[in-house]
């Protein structure tokens, strides 16, 4: 017989302090071995509340909220009416402006924590110019097992329609939440989102079963640029091209002003469409994005960053942090589409760009030739494998590496082949210090830490972009080191 669960203890009155990783709030738990921590979701420092502990360990524990007993003065009500139950935009009841003082103490504290380097002053972070409809670029799921929430539950009914679109549950990949308006971004995504739903339900498709791998509506992403542009990729689960047509067709008539309308046919089993062929049913194969007098091509796989107006205040950061004078060689690394290296190329000699993605390559490249720029070079393939010394020998030593890559940050012989090459200065992007912080240490015996300017492009959730400037140590650069 399996022995029964001890039942955890609910803490009443139990005080939140702060806040701590992946968004959640922390408060302290005084045991009879010391000071515990325990991590607690949707929690804004100053409440008091009876938290009730779903998971206890040695050196900390987790808990929820039952009731908060005394709200925090800084405490305020969520926007959006999924809040809590989808997953996103877990700091909605945290004020903006506090948002970001918890962000830059969080860039802070990883960098002495991990990093555990000589550091300057943090510069104030830079806040998103947009609060609320921000993102560019959003995701949807359709599926035909609705997560029912517990107030749908506690009425007793039976719900025969399950379909729905949406997100996905945190921690249940076949559960989805049927979202009927997100505020992240501009609201035409919530009517094609909700367009879409609706003709399926009223022409009897099928939507999209996750434990079973079948269905005909499986997914959706919309992108609309501040150029004013929209592109919307519509996902199927099964090729029936009478079905897709008469689905495009509808969405087309229902919403003419859509710039890029495509679809995917996609029967594996995960949902990624990067090694799958887009079809064009109307409109263009890209949208644009603008920024500063340059115009970006963005196609269905193309990475941009989801939020515009922020990305514009990240680019002019890592120009002003570069501060290239003219005559320099730099290294973009992890370029994407392009969009840094295009951005700082009017002031540089040349500037040389590496993704992994085929086709992000092939739209900087375009982006570059759409806007007359000619001293850049774009090469695709794995950084640890292009970046090599041959590569340096036959293109040239950088004077200047701009470095962005993905949440778990650089390789080793990435971070080895940057010291080799020895550029004066390195700018790095990050969209997790922590990484980052690890990367610091490993350069921090030839490069000093001379800046650090935290920007966020993500209101109501815990991520912070920060963009760090290295510059090559004096005794590196006399042999003294």
């Amino acid at each position: 017989m399996a022995r029964k669960k001890k039942q955890l203890p609910l803490l009443h009155n139990f005080e939140i302090t702060g806040v701590a990783a992946e968004g959640n709030a922390i408060g302290k738990l005084e045991t009879e071995s010391g000071r515990l921590a325990v991590f607690i979701p949707y929690g804004a420092p100053g409440d008091i509340a009876d938290v009730q502990l779903v998971r206890k360990k040695h050196s900390y524990a987790e808990g929820r909220i039952v009731d908060i007993v005394t709200p925090s003065p800084i405490r305020i009500a969520p926007r959006c009416d999924h809040y809590g139950v989808c997953g996103g935009c877990r700091w909605q009841h945290i004020p903006y402006p506090d948002q970001l003082r918890f962000k830059q103490q969080h860039v802070e504290d990883a960098l002495q924590r991990i990093a555990k380097v000589e550091l300057p002053e943090t510069s104030p972070i830079i806040g998103s110019p947009d609060a609320w409809e921000y993102r560019n670029k959003m995701e949807y799921t359709f599926s035909n097992k609705k997560w029912l929430t517990f107030e749908e539950l506690a009425t007793g009914e039976e719900f025969s329609d399950r379909d729905c679109a949406g997100f996905h549950i945190p921690g249940a990949f076949d559960k989805v939440l049927d979202v009927e308006r997100c505020y992240l971004q501009k609201d035409l995504g919530n009517q094609i989102r909700n367009f879409v739903k609706n003709y399926g339900k009223e022409h009897n498709l099928s939507f999209y079963d996750l434990k079973n791998n079948a269905g005909f509506l499986r997914t959706m992403m919309v992108r609309l640029s501040s150029a004013g542009e929209s592109m919307l990729v519509m996902v199927f689960g099964e090729d029936t091209p009478d079905m897709i047509k008469e689905v495009m067709d509808a969405i087309r008539q229902k919403y003419p002003e859509i710039t890029s309308l495509l679809y995917v046919v996609n029967t594996k089993l995960n949902d990624t469409i990067a090694d799958l062929p887009i079809h064009l049913h109307s409109g263009r194969e890209f949208i644009y994005e603008r920024m500063e007098g340059l115009t970006f091509r963005i196609g269905p796989k193309s990475f941009y960053q989801t939020n515009s107006a922020g990305a514009y205040q990240l680019y002019k950061v890592v120009r002003k942090l570069a501060d290239i004078k003219g005559n320099e060689l730099v290294y973009d690394l992890y370029t994407g589409t392009g969009t840094i290296a295009n951005f700082v190329s009017k002031n540089a000699r040349k500037v040389i760009g590496i993704e992994y993605v085929e086709d992000a390559i092939k739209d900087a490249r375009i982006n570059s030739a759409d806007n007359n720029i000619d001293n850049t070079l774009f090469f695709a393939g794995d950084m640890k494998d292009v970046l090599t010394e041959e590569f340096i020998s036959e293109h040239g030593r950088p004077d200047i590496i701009i470095t962005d890559p993905p949440r778990a940050g650089m390789h080793e012989n990435v971070i080895k082949v940057i010291l080799e090459a020895a550029p004066e200065k390195i700018v790095y992007v990050s969209c997790n210090p922590a990484t980052q912080a690890r990367d610091i240490a490993l350069l921090d015996s030839h490069y000093q830490v001379m800046a650090v300017q935290p920007v966020d492009m993500f209101p109501h959730t815990h991520h912070v972009e920060n963009v760090a400037l290295l510059t090559r140590r004096q005794s590196v650069k006399e042999g003294t080191c």
